[in-house]
């Protein structure tokens, strides 16, 4: 059968164009969409959008290292004594440097800091008779814990993992969507070119028909007028076959569109449309669907996430709490070697809480806002899974009565062709007439591209059970690896 398609497509090369085309698989086709689409394309840039906004999340959460520098502060002012009742001028030239370490707790939602500022100083005061000019190093350890509360560093990481997530699924999920639009296309192009070469076998006929007729009547045999009939068909015919071929220029154009391919190109596709009938196990299939289909996930994420919101909006008007604990060293001196010759520590703890005393009913009413969002979450995940089972069941009935009708096409088409034959033989023994013949003839072609018409029907509803169940039952193999191939950035 294969041997038999790709010689009627070489066929259909030749006598279509004296220029080189170029010959497209269905792989071919689809793996080129999934390069230059359109829609794939702004599904890359979304998946890449989110990564990179999960790993600058994930750098957050690491060890992060500042140093402030101020070279040089210069001031002199003015200034009033109200306990002295006198003015006095300050002078101040510093200069100094912060390095600090910042460590955020993602187990704790809390903050651990290290800082150690080192400067130099030069003070002069007219109200004192002392000044300082030397050196200072203040080194600080400091915690801030938040109390009472959700942990939002970990939901916040949480949340960036599972936009990722859903960015890859919704990137796969358009991926498997353009390969059913590629294929759909493919096949009508395919439909076309073998309705094309039908319609050429049609007027190669009829030209044969002509002729006959036309030596009868020259042989006065027959009346002129059946020649003219004759003529007439044979000119529909030579129309049939000029549609056909703008009506497949017209698709390949589309067809070229969603492959990113120039319009100028030639091309022609190769498909292998055999029926081999393909064993189904319904109830493998939903379970497979069930356990693998990426709308279940998705739907899941939804949910998780719904749980999350309703931990937020718990957290609207809450009572909280948060403690700070700093201990740190300080030391002065006018030389450097000797800044921690009299130390000072320097301690300090704060305890606070945020009460809560009257909302008017605000919270509760989120709340039950959020709990009727997390509920239709829930519903549509069940509502997910009774579709799958629903397309699957559908799909299956369709693929059994495919096979149904494809034998039914290919009986019909020996059927006509017998028919055919037969009734020529008759209109060459001038037993029938051109307009009988027609009828024949026009019944042939119809049978031909009804059976084309239904195996792509076949092998397209072959192609629904695969991507609804994510698994190949003509290969026998799980496609799941093949669709994670989808999530990679190319």
């Amino acid at each position: 059968m294969k041997k038999v398609l790709i010689g009627l497509c070489l066929v259909l090369l030749s006598s279509l164009s004296g220029n080189a085309q170029r010959l497209m698989t269905l792989q071919q086709s689809v793996d080129e969409a999934l390069k230059n689409s359109p829609q794939i394309v702004r599904m890359r840039l979304g998946l890449e959008r989110t990564r990179e906004l999960l790993i600058a999340q994930r750098a957050a959460l690491r060890s992060n290292f500042r140093l402030n520098l101020n070279p040089y502060i210069y001031s002199n002012n003015r200034q009033y004594d109200e306990f002295n009742q006198q003015w006095f001028t300050s002078e101040s030239t510093q200069s100094n440097g912060t390095f600090s370490v910042r460590q955020p707790v993602i187990w704790t939602d809390g903050t651990i800091s290290l800082e150690n500022t080192f400067g130099y100083r030069d003070n002069y005061s007219t109200s004192s008779a002392n000044s300082f000019e030397g050196f200072s190093n203040n080194l600080r350890l400091s915690i801030d814990q938040p109390l009472f509360t959700y942990n939002r560093t970990k939901m916040t990481l949480k949340e960036l993992e599972f936009d990722h997530e859903n960015a890859k699924l919704n990137y796969a999920l358009e991926a498997l969507n353009v390969e059913r639009q590629i294929t759909q296309y493919f096949y009508q192009i395919y439909q076309k070119q073998m309705e094309l070469i039908t319609s050429r076998e049609e007027y190669a006929n009829r030209r044969k028909s002509f002729e006959i007729i036309s030596n009868k009547v020259e042989a006065g045999l027959t009346a002129k007028e059946e020649m003219l009939q004759a003529e007439l068909d044979m000119m529909t015919s030579q129309s049939t076959v000029q549609n056909n071929e703008v009506e497949l220029e017209n698709i390949k154009d589309n067809f070229k569109q969603m492959l990113g391919l120039p319009l100028s190109e030639e091309l022609m596709v190769i498909a292998e449309v055999s029926v081999l009938p393909v064993d189904i196990d319904l109830s493998m299939a939903t379970n497979f669907a069930l356990a693998n289909r990426m709308e279940i996930r998705q739907r899941q994420i939804d949910i998780e996430t719904g749980q999350f919101e309703l931990i937020k909006t718990n957290a609207t008007n809450e009572f909280k709490g948060n403690l700070n604990v700093s201990v740190g060293l300080f030391g002065e001196n006018e030389k450097i070697k000797g800044i921690y010759d009299n130390p000072n520590d320097n301690e300090d703890i704060r305890f606070s809480l945020e009460i809560p005393l009257f909302d008017w009913g605000e919270k509760k009413a989120r709340m039950r806002a959020a709990e009727a969002s997390l509920q239709t979450s829930e519903y549509n995940l069940q509502d997910e899974q009774k579709t799958i089972r629903l397309d699957i069941r559908k799909i299956d009935r369709s693929i059994k009565n495919a096979l149904i009708q494809i034998d039914i096409a290919r009986k019909n088409e020996e059927n006509a062709k017998l028919t055919y034959e037969i009734n020529l033989e008759k209109y060459r023994n001038g037993d029938l007439t051109s307009m009988d013949l027609n009828l024949f003839q026009n019944q042939l072609t119809q049978k031909k591209n009804a059976l084309t018409a239904e195996l792509i029907s076949y092998k397209l509803e072959l192609l629904n059970m695969k991507l609804q169940t994510l698994y190949d039952f003509e290969q026998q193999r799980s496609i799941i690896d093949d669709v994670m191939k989808y999530e990679m950035i190319q």
